[in-house]
């Protein structure tokens, strides 16, 4: 298994801001549009709120992302307790390594330790791998929530974080 160092960094950290801009420009190659609209501030990703993940590989190169932040009961379709997955991201030549599920793993055991109740998520069809990874990691679709929660091709999953 490749050797890598996961890192708690500040949202708007150069290395979160280099890796954001990646996985908005394939959002943006996948849906055709300007990338994710959902509204987000590095405050959302300060602990208690949450927390932002860069993984580093053995030569300190930034090579997968992602975040959660805490939601509760809103107009969105979010409940007490949720947190919420946003930004992951793997780069190009570093896919089918497992990065992903050790970043996910990652968030799930810091936002359980934070006391929050089920991680969600919003995907899209576009994302088939995605979608892969959620379902083998034990998300099941839920209720729709959030900024696309209206679009036919968003996809909502959550998974309880019980102990």
């Amino acid at each position: 298994m490749m050797r890598m160092h996961i890192r708690r960094v500040p949202f708007d950290h150069p290395d979160a801001v280099k890796l954001n801009d990646a996985v908005q420009a394939e959002y943006h190659v996948r849906y055709g549009d300007g990338g994710d609209a959902t509204v987000l501030a590095p405050t959302d990703f300060e602990p208690p709120n949450g927390v932002y993940l860069i993984a580093y590989d053995e030569a300190g190169r930034p090579v997968a992302t992602g975040g959660w932040r805490r939601q509760d009961a809103n107009g969105e379709g979010n409940e007490d307790g949720d947190a919420e997955l946003k930004r992951m991201y793997v780069i190009d030549d570093m896919r089918g390594r497992g990065l992903a599920r050790r970043v996910l793993a990652a968030l799930e055991e810091d936002a359980r330790a934070a006391g929050r109740l089920r991680m969600v998520l919003e995907t899209g069809t576009q994302q088939p791998e995605a979608i892969a990874l959620y379902s083998s990691s034990g998300y099941e679709p839920c209720v729709k929530f959030g900024y696309y929660r209206h679009y036919e091709g968003s996809r909502c999953y959550a998974k309880p974080l019980s102990s």
